[in-house]
């Protein structure tokens, strides 16, 4: 019998690279599935299946006036849709975390959501960030760069924190400060993102994190990095493991976008490949696996993915960008792989469309 990262696995070099191995188990991604909005960008989807049967999926949206990067630093609201069906169409619903003032730690910008449950709580992981500056609109959206005042404070400022619920309808209590902060003289000295966050039996969590730190200058910032930080529960004190990153340019390699799952033969981590020193191409993904969600081992056969995909429509394209992947998992199963994805040649300048999809397994 298959194990469950040997099944996904397969799936992902078949479907995603071209490989016609076993091809026939798995559909198509469907066109009219995932989710999108209307004068939106959307990005980076979490999905879960509620107590009434539907399937909810927490997104990050910003408005279109803004250029996607780095509108999303400054604008982000994390957005709440339903579908009948893991496939979808996923339907907007409300606005789950907006804008709540520069006062807050997460006031101007909520971002990269991942949801879990536990014993009936929804808790909802996520970056926010804030900056004390006048609100861009569509008259001055042309001064948004990475080098204005706006995305640097905003970029400065990312943190992770949580959000919690009796209901996947909210409302949310949002944390008051944010659950990891940075440390001076570390890795993570300089932001705190992404959060990928697995909660186990008995309620103590792994938590997979990206960070950046500061660069020998003191000024700017460094590269990215992916390491680990557990916690008693997912409200308690979340502690960073060791004193250099898991993943980073001198260790594996750069990876952004981790995802974390488990099953009985340990924990396994998807990630995009930042520059291609694991995988061998800059935004193919890669596989990891862990018996103890703290010491992780990169896959022998690495690559996940790539950003080829296999329309319902009889199409097959290289999407401009195929980045944020989740994997929904039912029943100890993964039953569908979702992406955040762009059109256009590559590169988040060279884009016209954003949205959801989602690749099912049969």
């Amino acid at each position: 019998m298959k194990t469950l990262i040997t099944s996904i696995l397969i799936f992902l070099s078949t479907f995603c690279s071209g490989q016609n191995k076993v091809v026939g188990e798995f559909a198509e991604a469907p066109v009219n599935g995932g989710f999108q909005m209307k004068n939106y960008w959307v990005w980076g989807s979490s999905v879960i299946k509620g107590d009434d049967g539907n399937y909810h999926m927490y997104a990050s949206r910003w408005p279109k006036y803004l250029p996607f990067h780095p509108g999303w630093m400054i604008g982000s609201e994390i957005v709440h849709a339903v579908s009948h069906t893991p496939e979808g169409p996923y339907t907007f619903v409300d606005v789950a975390l907006g804008a709540r003032g520069s006062q807050f730690w997460d006031g101007r910008s909520c971002h990269n959501p991942k949801i879990v449950r536990y014993k009936g709580e929804y808790i909802l992981y996520y970056m926010g960030s804030t900056h004390p500056f006048e609100d861009i609109t569509e008259q001055n959206a042309d001064e948004l760069t990475l080098d204005s005042k706006w995305c640097i404070a905003a970029r400065w400022r990312k943190r992770i924190g949580i959000a919690t619920s009796k209901s996947p309808n909210g409302p949310w209590k949002r944390s008051d400060q944010p659950i990891l902060d940075v440390k001076p003289n570390s890795f993570y000295s300089f932001l705190t993102s992404n959060p990928s966050p697995l909660i186990k039996k008995d309620g103590s969590v792994v938590l997979i994190f990206k960070s950046r730190d500061y660069n020998e200058d003191g000024i700017t910032k460094g590269d990215m990095s992916v390491s680990v930080a557990t916690a008693p529960s997912y409200d308690g004190k979340y502690t960073v493991l060791g004193d250099q990153a898991l993943f980073s340019k001198d260790n594996f390699g750069e990876i952004e976008d981790p995802h974390l799952w488990s099953d009985n033969e340990g924990y396994h981590m998807i990630a995009k490949d930042q520059r291609g020193q694991i995988t061998g191409v800059a935004g193919d993904g890669l596989l990891a696996h862990s018996k103890d969600g703290i010491n992780w081992f990169v896959d022998k056969n690495p690559k996940a993915y790539t950003k080829i995909v296999k329309w319902d429509n009889g199409k097959t394209i290289k999407q401009g960008q195929l980045e944020r992947p989740f994997v929904l998992v039912e029943d100890g199963k993964p039953t569908h792989l979702f992406f955040a994805t762009m059109n256009g040649s590559g590169g988040f300048g060279n884009g016209t469309r954003t949205w959801n999809m989602v690749i099912p397994l049969k």
